[in-house]
């Protein structure tokens, strides 16, 4: 099991969430909260990097969708990108991928969101 890390940075408009570690039953509360505080910045543009998540569970898509709604209903968009095969296979598995949009890369995703 790797451990859960969350570092934010501001990018522009943006603000760049870097996830890493599993997003599981395990983690879930502490992935919830990281998440709390970042929809509450002030940036509406935002961009999960789980380039470092390496196993992702039904409580970890829960997280995931959670904070997309919480976003959304904030007036904020919320995409990922740097998906890793096994949980791009997920996403797709169980169709977050046609609600949450998904990129290759930060550069990608923070330029679609304008910065």
């Amino acid at each position: 099991m790797a451990d859960p890390s969350f570092e934010m940075t501001a990018s522009g408009r943006c603000v760049v969430a870097r996830v890493s570690g599993d997003m599981d039953y395990l983690t879930d509360w502490v992935f919830r909260a990281r998440f709390q505080d970042l929809t509450a910045r002030p940036e509406r543009l935002m961009v999960l990097d789980l380039s470092g998540v390496v196993f992702c569970d039904s409580a970890g898509l829960s997280v995931l969708l959670g904070v997309w709604r919480q976003a959304d209903a904030g007036g904020a968009v919320l995409v990922l990108a740097g998906v890793s095969e096994s949980v791009r296979r997920i996403l797709e598995m169980t169709g977050v991928d046609r609600v949450m949009r998904v990129f290759d890369t930060v550069p990608e995703a923070a330029a679609v969101c304008g910065s």
